[in-house]
């Protein structure tokens, strides 16, 4: 029965801690206030993961160190430099492998699907943070310092999600009223479950065939964010969705008043054309197939509900 840590207690942060302990291993799961899923196998343990000889005495004995916390969005900037420093620091010293949650940030705007051999062009100053994270940690496993992997996704589904479709539109689907949101609504879209996320991360971690490069995340084919409305609608029994897009000049007036809404604007090209994941190597490697759509849309709505 092997040790893994895990910092962050969001949605993939839970959903991997309970996938490893119901399959009979030691989870010890790091955040600020200790919080967490309650599971026997489950030890929530309240700790600065920015503070490196905590985290590495915490991570001692760990077979993997996954990285799945998720500063505010507005505070990237600040937040993620010291953090991302302590866990590769930590995973160095306890000899763990270091596991990462990533996205799509990095690749920037692009034409045509996204592959782990898309070049990292980053727009944006999230991108860029990213881009770095990654190029750290993959400078120290080729140093032969640690061993590592970073999974990417595309936006979130699954209960607890935060994803336009999950913020913005499908609240309000499930009201039977007008959503709104900054997007081309009819523009073919990847979405990624946070079930098949922790799935993927764990068996990159846990495989030599996954260690020292990233993976996509296996995503259901594209949908639009209208069809994806739809789609729940029909399974909620809820009335048909009305949807109205919101016009940057709109979104970019929002970020005067709200720092996420700041934040949102220089990665807007997201949902303004097709944005499509290409998530086969994943699937040919470890065999993992996505959930189907619609047991991911009935877990996302029911935790909606609650």
């Amino acid at each position: 029965m092997a040790l893994h840590v895990i910092v962050g207690a969001g949605p993939v942060g839970t959903a991997t801690a309970l996938l490893l302990a119901e399959r009979g291993e030691r989870v010890r799961l790091v955040t600020r206030r200790g919080t967490g899923p309650e599971h026997p196998a489950v030890e929530r343990v309240a700790a600065d993961a920015t503070d490196a000889d905590r985290l590495g005495t915490l991570a001692e004995g760990a077979e993997v160190l996954y990285n799945c916390a998720n500063p505010p969005y507005h505070r990237w900037s600040t937040d993620w430099p010291p953090l991302a420093a302590a866990l590769l620091a930590a995973a160095e010293r306890a000899g763990a492998v270091l596991a990462t949650v990533g996205n799509l940030y990095g690749y920037g705007p692009v034409e045509g699907p996204m592959t782990e051999a898309t070049p990292l062009r980053p727009s944006s100053v999230k991108g860029q943070i990213r881009v770095r994270m990654w190029t750290d940690a993959l400078e120290a496993h080729r140093a032969g310092r640690v061993r590592v992997t970073e999974v990417r996704g595309s936006d979130y589904l699954g209960a607890g999600a935060q994803s336009v479709a999950v913020m913005l539109v499908l609240p309000r689907v499930l009201a039977g009223r007008r959503a709104t949101a900054p997007a081309d609504l009819d523009a073919p879209h990847s979405w990624t479950y946070v079930g098949d996320v922790a799935r993927t991360l764990v068996a990159a971690a846990g495989d030599e065939r996954g260690l020292g490069r990233p993976w996509h995340v296996p995503s259901t084919p594209p949908v639009s964010l209208r069809a994806l409305a739809e789609r729940a609608a029909t399974l909620a029994g809820a009335p048909a969705p009305k949807l109205s897009r919101l016009p940057y000049p709109v979104l970019w007036l929002g970020g005067v008043f709200s720092p996420l809404v700041r934040e949102l604007r220089e990665v807007a090209y997201q949902f303004d054309r097709p944005f499509l994941l290409d998530s086969r190597a994943a699937t040919a490697t470890f065999g993992i197939e996505p959930t189907p759509l619609d047991k991911v849309l009935a877990e996302t709505l029911a935790g909606l509900r609650r």
